[in-house]
């Protein structure tokens, strides 16, 4: 009779285990984001200003916003090998690696060539000392009604790039980067 009872034991623990490893292999993305890592373009050119730049940590992403003093009208948002400078082409010295060049088609100058954004430190945006993701957002230039920016992530995973109205007459460009696939 004991015999009987390991046998019945080692039968339903191994149908069991079939029933398991049968069961639907379907995975949920991360936090339920659907991105991609392919490249996000606009081509509208812009009359707005780029005034401010900043970050922010989340959940799920981390976020870069570039704030313009009127409607966001165009963008450009990739990873690419390097960064390169508007103008010059030289190259963006980023932590990280992988690197995300951001094209906001709108100026950092006014119409008579004053800045209308000057970081302190054109290499250090924004601190992101401690992020998940973000490495370093620097400065690539703004040239000929274009502003570039360079972002220095841990690896290339997903992002999404929206726009929002507001404050005010002006909008923001989001930039969000998923913490993992």
């Amino acid at each position: 009779m004991k015999k009987i009872h390991v046998w019945l034991a080692a039968v339903l623990l191994a149908v069991g285990m079939v029933l398991v490893a049968s069961g639907p292999a379907s995975a949920e993305p991360y936090c339920g984001l659907v991105w991609g890592s392919l490249a996000k373009a606009d081509p509208a050119l812009s009359q707005a200003k780029v005034t401010n730049v900043r970050t922010g940590q989340h959940y799920c992403f981390d976020r870069l916003v570039v704030d313009l003093n009127g409607p966001v009208a165009g963008y450009n948002v990739r990873y690419v090998p390097q960064v390169t400078q508007d103008g010059s082409g030289a190259g963006v010295p980023l932590r990280g690696q992988a690197f995300i060049q951001l094209t906001v088609n709108a100026p950092a100058y006014d119409d008579t060539g004053n800045s209308t954004y000057n970081p302190a430190d054109k290499n250090e945006f924004t601190t992101v000392t401690g992020y998940q993701t973000f490495r370093q957002v620097a400065f690539a230039g703004s040239f000929e009604g274009y502003t570039t920016l360079g972002l220095g992530v841990r690896a290339r995973l997903p992002f999404r790039v929206f726009t929002l109205a507001g404050p005010d007459a002006g909008s923001r460009l989001v930039i969000d980067v998923a913490h993992f696939w």
